[in-house]
């Protein structure tokens, strides 16, 4: 399974390595010999935007699930609230979900600038803020942007309710994924290093 908007560019992307090979079969140099040159970098990108858009089915872990694929950078108490950070890489699943079951209060869009995501400075980068209720009190998902990647999407919007684990959008090219959670309520339960996949791996439990 792909992520939404795949096809946008895995398309055109397929088209032209099919284009590419066609002449390389068809024709003798000196058009063969460029469609044969050009073969290895358009099957390099190929592969890429699969991988990249790659979005596979997944059941919900246990308590409060990651939100993003990637490795913990930072577990820290931020007043009364927990945060939970994941550093993505270009390589990790992209695809952003839920914590936990949540109504979408506010979605709002701030910053500036594109530091590299695992500097402290990179709090003040474009980012992304959902801000949602939930059983355990209000919880916010920030998807911050990095030097490289530079593109949110969102799937949802203001008063939409979802599901623990369920798709809520993804960032393009990797970079940040913030969790804060109320923390009279939670506790984490990662520590900074941890690999963690979004919507399945634990990173927190509610408190009794």
């Amino acid at each position: 399974m792909f992520a939404r908007g795949a096809v946008r560019l895995l398309g055109p992307a397929a088209a032209l390595l099919a284009l590419d090979l066609a002449l390389l079969v068809a024709f003798a140099p000196p058009l063969g010999r460029a469609a044969e040159v050009a073969a290895a970098p358009l099957g390099a990108l190929v592969v890429f935007l699969l991988v990249f858009y790659r979005d596979p089915e997944r059941a919900a872990g246990d308590g409060i699930v990651s939100a993003a694929d990637g490795r913990v950078r930072a577990v820290e108490r931020a007043g009364d609230r927990w945060l939970v950070s994941v550093f993505l890489g270009v390589l990790d699943v992209h695809v952003n979900r839920w914590p936990t079951d949540v109504e979408v209060e506010a979605i709002e869009s701030a910053g500036a600038g594109f530091r590299p995501a695992y500097r402290p400075d990179a709090d003040a980068n474009v980012r992304r803020t959902y801000r949602l209720r939930s059983a355990v009190g209000p919880v916010e998902v920030v998807q911050i942007t990095g030097i490289v990647a530079r593109r949110l999407v969102s799937f949802v919007a203001a008063g939409d309710h979802g599901r623990k684990g369920e798709r809520f959008g993804m960032i393009v090219l990797g970079s940040r994924v913030d969790v804060l959670l109320p923390a009279d309520r939670t506790e984490p339960t990662v520590r900074v290093g941890d690999r963690v996949r979004a919507g399945r791996s634990t990173i927190a439990r509610v408190l009794p």
